[in-house]
């Protein structure tokens, strides 16, 4: 579990595919700040790489390998990560940590698409096309993580939803790097995805 309280940005440093092509390994060097300079990166730990929960498959000191299935690049961005890639970086909750955004899972439900961007007083909004099977899900002033970043929707009309990213989050994460036109993984809230499955075995 983790709270989609982003610690640092990483950088992909190398793409290799594997098993002829449907699955990826990744390595991914961690940003230089005290968290991860002195992070648990042992084998088997999870790591949510831009929301996405991934295992340390081997790591070094300032790196950390990961690999991806076939299920996992078709849900997510991570097919269009390559060398030079910012990556949102969060390690795993342990017992007695700070619960700060949200519970986030790191079971990306699917990606969207950034359709604009505005400065908006000391802020930008961001405005993301869902698909339309995550559409239901999201609602106003509800949590959504986008990139593994814990955030509040202000706004929703149809499959686009609204959100404000104040400079120091813009600074803190990849938004910094993003544009118009680019995808993004989205989780949606888990208490809505409960909540919906329940309303289909009601309906049924």
């Amino acid at each position: 579990m983790f709270t989609g309280l982003i610690t640092g940005v990483g950088t992909v440093k190398s793409v290799t595919p594997l098993g002829a092509g449907r699955d990826a390994r990744f390595v991914i060097a961690t940003p230089d700040n005290d968290v991860w300079r002195h992070a648990d990166k042992q084998l088997g730990a999870s790591i949510a790489c831009s929301g996405v929960c991934l295992t340390v498959v081997e790591a070094g000191d300032d790196w950390f390998a990961v690999e991806a299935s076939a299920e996992t690049l078709s849900k997510t961005m991570l097919e269009r990560w390559q060398p030079g890639s910012r990556i949102n970086l969060e390690g795993s909750l342990r017992l007695g940590d700070e619960l700060g955004g949200h519970l986030v899972s790191g079971h990306v439900d699917g990606v969207a698409e950034i359709i604009s961007a505005t400065p908006e007083n000391g802020s930008t909004r961001w405005v993301f096309l869902l698909p339309p099977d995550l559409a239901p899900f999201v609602a106003p002033k509800g949590s959504i993580a986008i990139n593994g970043v814990s955030l509040t929707v202000n706004e929703v009309e149809g499959r686009e939803f609204g959100i404000n990213i104040i400079p120091h989050t813009a600074a803190n994460t990849n938004f910094s790097s993003l544009q118009v036109g680019d995808v993004v993984n989205i989780e949606i809230d888990m208490l809505a995805r409960y909540v919906a499955r329940q309303l289909s075995f009601k309906n049924a």
